[in-house]
This record gives C-alpha cells, sequence and structure tokens, in this order.
C-alpha cells in the first residue's frame, strides 16, 4: 500500500521544517527513546538485517484521541524471543509536544483471533473527564476490563468476573461501565473434561485434525475448540452461550446483572436503515446522528468484489436518502475506511490506492458545503494498526485539528505521527524502530515496482533487491503487501533478510480476484511470471533461480504455480491447498460445502471428480518438480499430508509443523525458526550455500539427500498446459 516516488522527500522536508500547527516540531531528544527502550539495535553501518530485528519490531495499535484534544493514548507491542512471549504496553503522550510518551501500564498478553492466530486490535476508551483509560486485558489467566490513570499513577481491574469479558462500554455521563461475559473459566474447563472423560461426539462443529481436547492455545491456556461459523471460524467450547450484560458502578465499583439484553445498541431507526442500504462499512456521528456510509458499486466483471465505493451520509436517522459525496476525489475510488472529524461538518475518508502499491490517502469531505480536499498522501499505511493491517480495521485517532495515525511503509517500520487536518502537516509523536529505519535506508531500501502479466492485466509490488550481485536469484511472495514488509502475509520470508543474503526478494500485491477459481490462481500465476520476465529482461535477476512461498491463498497460488510451470526452483508453504482429506474432514458443515461450491466451484470428490484432478496437488504430484519445504501449524497440517507425504517419500519435500498454532503462527520461537529455516531453504536451493553452524548439519544432509535424488528447479522451455 505504497505510493510515488518523491513522498519520501517531502515527508523529510514537513518534518524539518517548523512547526505551524498546534503539534510541536519533530526535532526532541525523546522521539528516539523507542530506540533505547524496544529497538535491539546495531552499528548504523549494518549488511544485514537479521531475522531476529524483523521479528522483535514495535508495534503500535489503536491510537486514541482524550476527550480535550490534547493527548493520545496508544498500545505497543513486541516479540521477545528470548522469553518467547509478546509484551504490550498503554502509553499516553501530549500531542503538542511537551514531553515524551509515558508509559501507564502493562496490557498483558495480546488478546488473539482463534482462527487466524493475529492479536485483536485493542482501542482504549478515555474516561470523560480525560484522567484515565479503560481497554481490555489477559493478565493472570483472566480477561478483564482494566482502568490505567492517564498519568501513570496506577491501574486497576475494574470489570472482574468468573468469565472473561466479551466487550465494554461506557455509558453516557462516564459513571457506569456496562461489560458482556459468557460461560464462566470454570464452566468451560468442566465441559472440557466431561467431554475427555465421557468421549468427543462428533458433529459439524468438531474442528477434525486440529486435535479434540484443549488443542488450541487460546487467551493464555490450552483450550478445546469449536466451528462457530461457516467457514474456519473456531472458538473454544461454550462460545455460543449468550451474552450475559453485567454494569459496574466506577465509583462505587458494585456490580449488577442486566440480562441478555445489555446496553442500548443502535435506535430502531438506525438499524433498520443500515438492513436496508446494506453498506460495506459507517460511521456515526455520536454528536447529531448522521451517519457516514461506503457502500461498493460497479462491475465486478466476474470479480469477487465490485471495484469501487460510493460514499455517502444520511442526514438523521429517519432519512431514507442518503446523500451522496459526487466530488472527482470521492467518486471512482477504493476508499477502505471512514470516520467523523468531532466539531464539524468533515467525513475523513482513507483512499488506498491498488494501482500504487496500496499506498493510502486521507481526504476531508465537507458534507454541506459539498466541497473534498486532500489531507495527505502517503507512501504507505495511514491507520490505526501496524500488527497486521490487511487483516484489521482500526482507524486512527481523531480531535477537532488533528488525526493520530500509525504510519508505516514497505521498507520503513510504524511510527506515529500527528497529522493537521487542515494543512496536511506531518510530525513524529514516537518512533519505537527509528534505530531498524535508518539502517534499513542505509542498506536496504524498497523499490516499488509495477508491470503486466500475460493477460494484460496489471500488477504492483515492492523489491528488496540484493546488493552488489550480478543477476542474483529472485524470491517472491504473492498476496498483499500492506504497511512494513516483514515477511509477506503470515509474515515468515524476511524478505529484508534475503535481499541481504544475495536474494531479490519481491512481494507482490494480488488484483481482486475472480470468482472462477482456475481464473483466480492464473492470475497469480500470470503476476509472478510477469515480474520474473520483466526483471530477467532487464538483467536483474537470474530466471533460473527462482523461489516462492506464501500463506492461504499465498500458499495455493504457489503450489497452482509449482503445478502449471517451470517457473520455480525451490518453493515453500505454509497452508494446506484442496485436497480430498480437506473437504472430507470438513463435509458434515453445510456451510462449508457451500462455500467450496461457491468460491472453488467443487462438490465432492465423487461429484466433481474433473475439477478436483485440474485443482489439487494431490492429483498432480508429477509436475511438481521443484524441491518444497512445508513449515505448517499443527491445526491444518493434516489436511495437507495426501501430497506433502508422497513428496517427502518422492524426496521432493521437507516438512515441519509446529504445535499449538492456528493459521497464522504466533509464538516468537516459532516464527524465528520458520524464518531462519526458509532463508536455509531458498539460499541452499537457490545458491548452493550452507550455514556453518554444526547444529543445522541435519537440514542439510537431507536437503543433499534430495538433491541427489532428483529434486530440482525450473526448465522455463514451455509452460505446463
Amino acid at each position: 500500500m505504497n505510493c510515488s516516488a518523491g513522498s519520501a522527500d517531502a515527508e523529510a522536508s514537513a518534518r524539518a521544517a517548523p512547526s505551524r500547527s498546534r503539534v510541536g516540531p519533530v526535532a526532541r531528544p525523546w522521539l528516539l527513546l523507542g530506540v533505547a527502550l524496544l529497538s535491539s539495535t546495531v552499528a548504523a553501518q549494518v549488511a544485514r538485517i537479521s531475522p531476529e530485528r524483523l521479528l522483535e519490531v514495535a508495534d503500535i495499535v489503536g491510537p486514541a484521541v482524550s476527550p480535550d484534544g490534547n493527548s493520545v493514548a496508544f498500545r505497543l507491542e513486541q516479540a521477545s524471543t528470548e522469553r518467547n512471549r509478546y509484551d504490550t504496553r498503554w502509553y499516553v503522550q501530549r500531542l503538542d509536544g511537551a514531553g515524551p510518551p509515558q508509559r501507564i501500564a502493562d496490557g498483558g498478553a495480546p488478546l488473539r483471533d482463534y482462527s487466524t492466530g493475529l492479536s485483536t486490535p485493542t482501542i482504549p476508551v478515555w474516561a470523560h473527564d480525560g484522567r484515565a483509560i479503560f481497554y481490555r486485558a489477559l493478565i493472570g489467566g483472566r480477561v478483564e476490563v482494566w482502568r490505567a490513570a492517564a498519568d501513570g499513577s496506577g491501574a486497576v481491574p475494574v470489570a472482574s468476573d468468573p468469565a472473561d469479558v466479551r466487550d465494554f462500554r461506557l455509558d453516557k455521563d462516564g459513571t457506569v461501565l456496562s461489560y458482556s461475559v459468557g460461560a464462566t473459566r470454570e464452566e468451560i474447563a468442566t465441559a472440557e473434561q466431561a467431554e475427555y472423560d465421557s468421549g468427543v461426539h462428533i458433529d459439524d462443529t468438531i474442528f477434525i485434525g486440529a486435535g479434540l481436547f484443549r488443542s488450541s492455545e487460546v487467551q493464555g491456556r490450552p483450550t478445546t475448540q469449536r466451528f462457530v461459523g461457516k467457514w474456519f471460524e473456531p472458538g473454544p467450547l461454550l462460545s455460543k452461550v449468550a451474552d450475559r450484560w453485567k454494569e459496574v458502578d466506577l465509583e462505587t465499583l458494585k456490580k449488577r446483572d442486566v440480562g441478555q439484553s445489555g446496553p442500548p445498541g443502535p435506535a430502531p431507526a438506525i438499524k433498520e436503515t443500515l438492513d436496508r442500504l446494506k453498506p460495506w462499512k459507517w460511521a456515526l456521528n455520536a454528536q447529531d446522528g448522521r451517519i457516514a456510509l461506503l457502500t461498493r458499486v460497479g462491475d465486478a466483471v466476474g470479480r469477487f468484489i465490485k471495484p469501487d465505493v460510493e460514499l455517502a451520509v444520511l442526514p438523521d436517522a429517519e432519512s431514507g436518502h442518503p446523500v451522496k459525496c459526487q466530488a472527482p476525489l470521492c467518486t471512482g475510488k477504493n476508499i477502505t475506511a471512514v470516520e467523523w472529524r468531532p466539531g464539524s461538518d468533515d467525513v475523513l475518508f482513507t483512499v488506498t490506492d491498488r494501482r500504487q502499491g496500496r499506498a493510502q490517502s486521507i481526504y476531508r469531505w465537507d458534507v454541506k458545503r459539498g466541497t473534498v480536499e486532500l489531507v495527505l498522501r502517503s507512501r504507505g499505511l495511514l491507520g490505526g494498526d501496524s500488527t497486521q493491517q490487511r487483516f484489521q480495521d482500526v482507524p486512527c485517532g481523531v480531535s477537532a485539528v488533528l488525526l493520530v495515525c500509525v504510519t508505516a511503509e514497505a521498507d520503513r517500520p510504524p511510527r506515529l505521527e500527528a497529522i493537521d487536518i487542515e494543512t496536511g502537516r506531518r510530525t513524529v509523536l514516537f518512533d519505537p524502530n527509528a534505530g531498524l529505519a535508518s539502517d534499513m535506508a542505509a542498506t536496504m531500501p524498497a523499490e516499488f515496482l509495477q508491470w503486466r502479466g500475460g493477460h494484460g492485466e496489471e500488477y504492483s509490488g515492492w523489491l528488496f533487491a540484493a546488493r552488489g550481485a550480478t543477476r542474483p536469484p529472485l524470491f517472491v511472495t504473492y498476496y498483499s503487501c500492506e504497511g512494513f514488509l516483514r515477511g509477506g502475509v503470515g509474515d515468515e520470508w524476511p524478505l529484508a533478510t534475503l535481499a541481504g543474503d544475495g536474494i531479490s526478494a519481491l512481494c507482490i500485491n494480488a488484483n481482486p480476484g475472480y470468482v472462477d477459481v482456475a481464473r483466480y490462481y492464473d492470475q497469480g500465476l500470470s503476476a509472478v511470471e510477469g515480474a520474473v520476465d520483466m526483471l530477467a529482461k532487464q538483467g536483474r535477476i537470474d530466471p533460473a533461480r527462482v523461489g516462492m512461498g506464501g500463506l492461504s491463498y499465498g500458499s495455493e497460488v504457489t503450489m497452482w504455480t509449482l503445478m502449471r510451470s517451470h517457473l520455480l526452483a525451490a518453493a515453500s508453504i505454509s497452508s494446506p491447498s484442496l485436497t480430498p482429506n480437506w473437504y472430507l474432514f470438513n463435509s458434515l458443515r453445510k456451510g462449508f460445502r457451500e462455500v467450496v461450491r461457491q468460491n472453488w466451484q467443487l462438490g465432492s470428490p465423487e461429484e466433481s471428480p474433473r475439477r478436483w484432478r485440474m485443482m489439487s496437488p494431490v492429483f498432480n504430484l508429477d509436475r511438481i518438480e521443484a524441491p518444497v519445504l512445508f513449515q505448517m501449524p499443527e491445526q491444518e497440517y493434516l489436511m495437507a499430508v495426501e501430497y506433502t507425504l508422497p513428496l517427502i517419500r518422492k524426496g521432493r519435500a521437507d516438512m515441519y509443523v509446529f504445535p499449538d498454532e492456528p493459521h497464522i503462527k504466533f509464538q516468537p520461537l516459532h516464527k524465528l525458526a520458520v524464518y531462519e529455516r526458509n532463508v536455509d531453504w531458498f539460499r541452499f536451493w537457490l545458491q548452493g550455500y550452507e550455514d556453518p553452524n554444526p547444529m543445522k548439519q541435519h537440514q542439510y544432509a537431507r536437503w543433499r539427500t534430495m538433491q541427489a535424488d532428483g529434486a530440482h528447479g525450473p526448465r522455463r522451455e514451455e509452460k505446463v498446459p
């Protein structure tokens, strides 16, 4: 999600210029405080960005501006490979530049999404008087609501319960906190043990292949999981127990039950209007009830989603006729976020430009005047979360005069910036990764590329070019390249490390996908082939030494590329592709079968044998010639054994499985092991290099055996039919 050349220079000039807004100038010593606190820096002249440095980047989440507009609260999250855990910390910082960020509380272990493994964003809620923030935290094995004083004088739990807190909100007066809970921790543990003792009944809620008893690390403890949705949306046992809402008086901390209804939601008129209009996203102006709407429009032309987004505002909840934004700057755009500017008629909206590598810009629409003006155009990410922005939807913090955003680019790690809404002037508030940013700029800048594939589609991506190498090998990962590029989607292939080790690394943005899944996969293959051909013709890479890796859809496209071309010399896979076992394990779920029929145009293997033979690696083993490294989570690897084990027997593959890991691995030691093994794998197959570390000799012995057994790279003279 990156943009035009020259914006980095403009940003540097803006930071050097004297401050003209309420935000203080950037040249203050505490802006580098994060270097000492959170970054393990090395000497300025580095030749290699290590996997550890990429893994231990400090991420910034959920900036929220105080009610008086003078301060911002935010959370930092950082992996520790030494302790194999993530640390989270809450900070408050003044927006006038009068002082450094003040650490006010520990945030506990990150709360995680059950299906992806990603940490879920935690946006703090300010007390109405601005003296404290409230947030959910996993501390001591319990998820509770905590209150931390904004001056750093202390933090205490205010909503403790035998059950984990699911959600919370403050009332209009700010004196009562409502929170929801489900089954208690004791009830869940008792139900798990009862199943263990009497046997687990197999039905459409069972995650077959992932283990039946406490097989998932959820909210800090081993937990039995169940499917709770159509697709792969697991949750803990008893997760479907309905919300029970409770209230706590914030002065006395006395509690009372309020039943399942909970605090009031949207007014009936608002809910009825939203149900009728079905917007993609919406934002309520809490001051006057106006609603900003984003609705997808245009001709999808066989794709999953419509190409454009319509921005509109409902004047009030009773109105059935939205007022559309008609200005050129808000029409025909990929608008991805919307929020109201407090105390004004401005709607702030974010455009993510697909043609410019998903670079983001923010605009403001004066609803009454009908005018739209650019606030800021960036080279990368402008949002409220740097952890995995492609999977989250967290807005910038906003006051009447400032946006407070997490910013990041392909080659620059996240920092916190204040943006003047009137002038667009940017001021860095906190840069916890300044040392890494400096080293990346000096040794490993990313280059934005655009090209066309064989079918004429335009593609974009970011290249970390190997330094000082003539026609080096190339590694490619395909899916999404947003924000700071550590290791692609799933964060498994350290791009800057590979480039420092002499392998150019390219992250390719996928275009909006096609409903016809074969065309969808071919689109990915075309993007990769086009990039390789372009770089080879420019003399920048050796087309006979190309590697590829991916997670989820990226894994599927990598397997498709192995099956349908002679392009790759080596590959790395972290997720299963279509297999009969994958279908069988989940076939009790009607919703799953419906999604597979819709998205893959597949029935069961018995119903659609010809299409299965075309799509699944199980029936295309002889086409897979390049060596493949499988590094898969325990919850998914069994769905791939129909092709991984035969490939291992044929000497075409090596495989590692990581216990207690979901779709996206999250334990720091596991992620570091994946990083390092991927580097070793591609250096071995693309460069003929072996790390002299004696602890790694067993892996190289296996890989040399694979090589002797005939695993080899590409023969590019023809495309597989």
